[in-house]
């Protein structure tokens, strides 16, 4: 595993972490020895960061998170990052003092810990992040000790940049990023390596397009968010597949399957390529399996990409990919 220093303070964080939406079962049911075996694998994989959110199964995936670090006594080595915005009686326009504490108070409970080692706003309105009270209350909370760090998840580069421009204590932004999704590369990473602010990298494999597995024919279960929510109809289309129609999704990842470098699998090729990019802290896949997270884990071994492999995922990109991408970009 490799490390690298995350946002202002340089705090070492292994370049692949867990994103841990599935704990919450919004990727299908999932057995809660699977999870505990998933959390363990990771760990005893090299990785030190989780990514999670409140709203995960209705805070499930925080108190599983909680109960693990807790039972192994790894909660001083294990970097967790949780989310609050979309949960509770926040959303859309009650981002309050009050609601916000709340919501830190109870995220503190599930995750059983005195101090949350990083909150992001989650995918919160525009509108809601241009103005100063949701910025203030983040840095009253880091004042009392209840949370180290804040940060922002984000659907946009309109809104990556600015709470880069509105946070000068933002210590990350979490994005999409992956091979369909390629518009932070110009538009975002020169303006966070400057500010010193870490990028976290979501849908990396844009829902297990990139995992080359799947056909046209492939179905989801009712609980999975990839048959409810594949044209946005529960939450922003770009959460899932990237924001590309299914079928376009299918075809695109076939089409890259002959450019895969011997010796990866598609999934392995479409990780590495996003920590080629040194301003990317961290990227997050999940897992379902354990065969998953250890696959994931030795990404950051892998060898870099060439640059002519680079240029060709750029070309596709721009030429079969962009104009095909539907919500924020």
């Amino acid at each position: 595993m490799q490390f690298n220093p995350f946002g202002k303070d340089e705090t070492k964080i292994s370049r692949v972490g867990l994103g841990c939406w599935q704990l919450g079962s919004d990727w299908g049911e999932l057995d809660l020895a699977d999870a505990k075996a998933i959390l363990k694998t990771s760990v005893d994989s090299g990785v030190t960061f989780f990514d999670t959110a409140d709203v995960y199964g209705g805070g499930k995936s925080e108190e599983i998170i909680g109960n693990f670090l807790s039972d192994a006594g790894l909660q001083d080595e294990i970097f967790v990052a949780t989310k609050l915005g979309r949960f509770g009686d926040l959303y859309p326009d009650n981002y309050t003092p009050d609601s916000i504490r709340g919501r830190v108070e109870e995220s503190l409970v599930r995750l059983k810990t005195d101090a949350l080692d990083l909150v992001q706003l989650h995918c919160i309105p525009t509108d809601v992040m241009r103005q100063d009270e949701v910025w203030t209350i983040l840095d009253q909370l880091v004042s009392e000790g209840k949370i180290k760090r804040f940060g922002a998840s984000v659907e946009s580069m309109e809104e990556a940049l600015l709470c880069i421009d509105k946070a000068p204590a933002l210590t990350s932004l979490q994005i999409i990023f992956n091979i369909f999704r390629q518009k932070p590369i110009r538009k975002l990473f020169d303006a966070a390596k400057e500010k010193k602010v870490g990028i976290i990298a979501r849908v990396p494999l844009a829902s297990g397009l990139l995992s080359g597995k799947f056909s046209v024919d492939t179905t989801f279960g009712e609980s999975d968010h990839r048959n409810y929510n594949k044209d946005g109809n529960a939450f922003n289309v770009g959460e899932t597949f990237a924001g590309l129609p299914f079928e376009k999704g299918v075809a695109l990842a076939d089409q890259l399957k002959p450019l895969v470098p011997e010796g990866m699998t598609l999934a392995q090729m479409a990780l590495r390529w996003i920590l080629d990019y040194d301003a990317v802290s961290v990227v997050i896949p999940g897992a379902t399996r354990v065969e998953q997270a250890l696959g994931n884990a030795a990404i950051a071994d892998l060898p870099s990409l060439s640059p002519e492999l680079h240029e060709k995922l750029r070309a596709i990109y721009k030429e079969d990919v962009r104009d095909h991408i539907r919500g924020p970009y």
